[in-house]
C-alpha cells in the first residue's frame, strides 16, 4: 500500500462509521419513566445529598472511581511535536482506548488550549473533582516536569505523566533482569544515554533508585554530551551534566555497560557496540527505527542483551505493560497519588513476572515452543493475561504500605477475581491470533479475489504479514481493483478458466480423477470441474502449491463446502467434519459448535464435535470449559433431543474424564456460574466460567451465533472448519473485511499446526 492509501485508510478508520474512537455508554437501565426518574430528577437528589454529607460517597454513587482524564495541550504529540490540542485529540482518544481494553478503566480525554504552565495547572485542578485519576500526556519538557510536580502536590488523586514514567518503569524492569543475566552489580554499571528529554531523564532517575550512580551516567542531547557549563540545560538535565571534556558518543561508549537510546534511529554503529563492556545492555527505543537495528546488534555481538520499542523483536519496552495496571491498582485503593513506592512496585512485579512460567497462550501468540527467562525474554509480553493480576495488586499494596491508600483491600483473592472479570471486555484474543499467524506466514488462496472486500482482506493480510495471498478470479477485474485500492504488491493472480492455466488444470484434473474414477467421475468431468475456482483452489492446496484456502464470500455455504469435502481428505483418525465459531464477547472468547455442517448430529457425533472443539480452543490458547446445551437440565426432560445430549455427556465423562464438560444444561445456567452452583452444585461446571457451548443441532447453533453477532455486535471468527486434512475455511455469505482477515489468521495457524504435526511423524 502506498503512503497515500495508508493515509486514506487511517483517516477512514477515524471517521467511519462514527467519528473518533471512544464513546460514553450508560451503565444503568433507562427504558422506563421509573428508570429515568431514578437516573435524573427527582431520584438523583438522594445520592447528591449523601455526597454533600460525606464527599467520599462520590466514589460510591458515581463513576469517579473508575474514571481517568487523559489530559494534554498538544505540545509534544508522539513524533509530531507541537501540533496543538485539537490535532492531539486522536492520540488522547487512542490512549483512552488502551486504558479501557487493558484494564477496564473509563476515560474522558481533555485537550487544554494553553501553553502557560500556571493556566494548565489551574485548569486541571478545576476539573479534577470529576476524575479518580489524571494521566498527563504529550506535554513538552521542561514544562511537563513542573506541571506534574505541582499537580501531584496539590491534588489528592493519582497523577502521572506517562511519557516520563511509563518508559522508565518498563525499562527498569527490563534492566533489573538484564543486569542479573549480565552478572553485574548496579552500582558498578556505566551508562550512556542518547536523548535528554522527559523520558530519558525519568529513566535515569529510576535507574538511580535501582542502584546506578549519577556519576556513572553520561547523557547526550542532539548537540552532544551534557556539560555543567551549558547554561541552556534545565535543572533536571544539570543533574546528569558532567565536568569532563566534551566527547563523542563513540568515545563515551568505550567500556560502557549500558546504552539507553531515546533519541533517533541508526545513530549507534557496530563499532560503538563493539567498544562496550562484556555482556552489554542495549535499550534502543527510538521508534520506528531503533538507535541500532536489532538484527545488526545481535549479529555484531552475541553477548548483547537488547530491548527495543518494536513489537517485531524480543523485549519490547511497551508502555501498555505499565500505565493501565498502575492506574488500576491506584484507583482500586483510592490512592491520593502515584508515588515512587508504587512505581517501584510495578517495576519489581514486571521483572518477577518475566521469570515465571509463561502461559501457553502467550507461547502460542508468539509461535514459540516455550518462552523462558533469558536474553530474549527479560520483560513480559503485552499479551500476558497475568499482567492485570500481578501489577495492579502490587501497586495497590504499595499504596497501602506507603500510606496513600484511602480504601485498602482486605480480600486479595476476591480482588484478583474482580480483576480477571475485567479481562473479557476487549479483543486481546484477536490480537494474539494475528500475532501468532505473523510468526510463520503461509500461502493463502483467496478464491474470490475479484470481489472488492475479499481483495481488501487479502491486502490487509499481505501488508500485516499474516500470510502470502494467491488471488483467484478474473485477472482484469483483480488488476483494476488492486489499482483502486493502491495494492501494488506483486502477488500471484490466477484465473482458472484461461488458456494459460490449461496445463495446471489438466494436472489437477488427472489427480482428482484418480481419486474419484470409481465414484462416477470421468476425466472429462474432472477437467470441467477444474475450471471452477473452488475446485481449482482446493487442488492447489492438495498439491502443496498453497498452504490454506479461503472461500465462500459470494456463495451459499452448502454450495461451497461440497467441493471441499469432495476434494480434501479428513485429518488422520477423524470421521466427522464440523465447524465452530469463536465469538469475542464481553466475558472473553466463546466457542459455539456446530454452526454450519451437521444438521442433527447423533449423541456419538455430538461427543466428537465436543472433542474437536476442545482441541481447537486449546490450539488457540484457551482452556475449554464446555457446556452441552439443551432446553432441559440434567435429565429434567425425556425428549429425544435432550436425551442424546445427555448420552453424549455420559460418553465423554466415561471416556474423557479430564475434560471439563457437563450437560445437558440450559444456556442461562451454563453462563451464570452463581446460579448453576446454587441449583446444581454437583455439576463439573459449578463455579467455573464456561467458554464453549455445544448445541444439539445446527439450527440452534447457527441462530445463536448470528443473533449474538447482530444484536450485541459481537465479533465472530468462523465458521472454523474442524477435522479437515488441509487448512480450508469457508466464510459466511457476505462476511466483512475484518472477519475475513481474522479467518485468514486462523487459516494460517491451522496450516502451522498441520506442518508441526507432520514434522513430528
Amino acid at each position: 500500500m502506498d503512503k497515500n492509501s495508508k493515509r486514506l485508510e487511517a483517516l477512514l478508520y477515524h471517521a467511519k462509521p462514527t467519528p473518533g474512537k471512544i464513546q460514553v455508554v450508560p451503565t444503568k437501565k433507562y427504558a422506563t419513566q421509573r428508570d429515568l426518574s431514578l437516573a435524573y430528577s427527582p431520584g438523583v437528589a438522594e445520592p447528591c445529598l449523601e455526597i454533600a454529607k460525606d464527599i467520599n460517597n462520590v466514589y460510591k454513587y458515581t463513576a469517579k472511581g473508575n474514571l481517568v482524564a487523559v489530559i494534554s495541550n498538544g505540545t509534544a504529540v508522539l513524533g509530531l511535536g507541537d501540533i496543538g490540542p485539537e490535532a492531539g485529540k486522536p492520540v488522547m482518544e487512542g490512549k483512552g482506548l488502551l486504558f479501557k481494553i487493558f484494564a477496564g478503566i473509563d476515560v474522558f480525554d481533555i485537550e487544554v488550549g494553553t501553553k502557560d504552565v500556571e493556566e494548565f495547572i489551574q485548569t486541571v485542578k478545576n476539573i479534577s473533582p470529576t476524575f479518580g485519576g489524571i494521566n498527563l500526556e504529550d506535554i513538552k519538557a521542561p514544562e511537563s516536569f513542573e506541571i506534574e510536580r505541582r499537580l501531584v502536590e496539590e491534588l489528592n488523586i493519582p497523577v502521572m505523566h506517562d511519557d516520563q514514567h511509563g518508559t522508565a518503569i518498563i525499562s527498569s524492569a527490563a534492566l533489573l533482569n538484564a543486569v542479573e543475566l549480565a552478572g553485574k552489580k548496579p552500582e558498578d554499571l556505566k551508562m550512556v544515554v542518547s536523548g535528554a528529554g522527559s523520558a530519558a531523564l525519568a529513566c535515569a532517575n529510576m535507574y538511580v533508585l535501582l542502584g546506578l550512580k549519577v556519576e556513572n551516567i553520561l547523557m547526550f542531547n542532539s548537540k552532544g554530551v551534557l556539560t555543567k557549563d551549558n547554561s541552556s540545560l534545565s535543572a533536571m538535565q544539570l543533574l546528569y551534566a558532567t565536568d569532563k571534556k566534551p566527547m563523542s558518543l563513540e568515545e563515551a561508549l568505550v567500556g560502557a555497560d549500558i546504552f539507553l537510546g531515546l533519541s533517533s534511529g541508526d545513530i549507534m554503529t557496530p563499532k560503538m557496540l563493539l567498544g562496550m563492556a562484556e555482556n552489554p545492555i542495549v535499550f534502543a527505543m527510538a521508534n520506528p527505527n531503533p538507535e541500532i537495528a536489532y538484527n545488526l546488534a545481535i549479529a555484531t555481538r552475541k553477548d548483547v542483551i537488547m530491548a527495543t520499542g518494536r513489537s517485531d523483536h524480543p523485549n519490547q519496552v511497551n508502555n501498555v505493560l505499565g500505565f493501565p495496571y498502575i492506574f488500576r491498582g491506584a484507583l482500586d485503593v483510592r490512592a491520593t497519588k502515584i508515588n515512587e513506592e508504587m512505581k517501584m512496585a510495578a517495576v519489581r512485579a514486571l521483572a518477577a513476572l518475566a521469570k515465571e512460567h509463561v502461559p501457553e497462550q502467550v507461547n502460542i501468540a508468539y509461535g514459540a515452543t516455550k518462552l523462558t527467562f533469558g536474553r530474549e525474554y527479560i520483560i513480559p509480553s503485552p499479551f500476558d493475561p497475568r499482567l492485570i493480576t500481578v501489577v495492579a495488586p502490587a501497586v495497590a499494596k504499595a499504596a497501602m504500605d506507603s500510606g496513600v491508600a484511602q480504601n485498602p483491600i482486605h480480600d486479595w483473592k476476591k480482588y484478583e477475581e474482580e480483576l480477571l472479570d475485567r479481562m473479557g471486555s476487549d479483543n486481546k484474543m484477536l490480537r494474539m491470533i494475528i500475532n501468532r499467524a505473523k510468526t510463520n506466514p503461509k500461502k493463502i488462496v483467496f478464491s474470490e479475489a475479484d470481489h472488492l472486500d475479499v481483495l481488501k482482506a487479502a491486502q490487509v493480510v499481505y501488508e500485516e504479514g499474516i500470510g502470502f495471498p494467491i488471488l483467484l478470479g478474473k485477472k482484469d477485474v483483480i488488476l483494476a481493483l488492486k489499482n483502486e485500492l493502491g495494492f501494488d504488491a506483486d502477488v500471484p493472480i490466477i484465473d482458472p478458466k484461461t488458456t494459460e492455466e490449461e496445463v495446471r488444470r489438466n494436472k489437477y484434473a488427472k489427480a482428482y480423477w484418480k481419486t474419484r474414477q470409481r465414484r462416477g467421475i470421468s476425466l472429462f468431468d474432472a477437467q470441467n470441474l477444474m475450471r471452477e475456482r473452488n475446485y481449482f483452489a482446493a487442488m492447489m492446496v492438495n498439491q502443496g502449491e498453497a498452504d490454506a484456502l479461503l472461500t465462500g464470500y459470494s456463495r451459499s455455504y452448502p454450495s461451497v463446502v461440497k467441493p471441499m469435502l469432495q476434494l480434501i481428505d479428513k485429518a488422520p483418525g477423524v470421521s466427522l467434519v464440523a465447524t465452530t465459531n469463536m465469538m469475542i464477547t464481553s466475558r472473553g472468547p466463546m466457542f459455539l459448535s456446530d454452526t454450519a455442517i451437521n444438521t442433527n448430529p447423533t449423541a456419538e457425533e455430538l461427543a466428537k464435535i465436543a472433542i474437536m472443539t476442545a482441541n481447537a480452543a486449546k490450539t488457540l490458547g484457551v482452556s475449554p470449559v464446555i457446556a452441552m446445551i439443551s432446553f432441559s437440565n440434567f435429565g429434567s426432560s425425556t425428549n429425544e433431543s435432550a436425551s442424546k445430549v445427555r448420552q453424549a455427556v455420559e460418553y465423554l465423562h466415561k471416556n474423557h474424564p479430564d475434560m471439563i464438560i457437563d450437560g445437558e444444561i440450559q444456556a442461562d445456567f451454563a453462563l451464570n456460574p452463581e446460579m448453576l452452583k446454587a441449583k446444581f452444585p454437583f455439576s463439573k461446571l459449578a463455579g467455573k466460567k464456561v467458554n464453549t457451548l455445544i448445541f444439539p443441532n445446527l439450527e440452534a447453533a447457527n441462530i445463536t451465533y448470528k443473533l449474538l453477532k447482530e444484536l450485541n455486535k459481537v465479533d465472530s471468527i468462523g465458521p472454523i472448519m474442524l477435522g479437515m486434512g488441509k487448512s480450508v475455511h469457508i466464510f459466511q455469505l457476505g462476511a466483512s473485511v475484518e472477519e475475513m482477515v481474522s479467518m485468514a489468521a486462523i487459516a494460517v495457524i491451522d496450516a502451522q499446526e498441520m506442518e508441526k504435526n507432520k514434522s513430528k511423524k
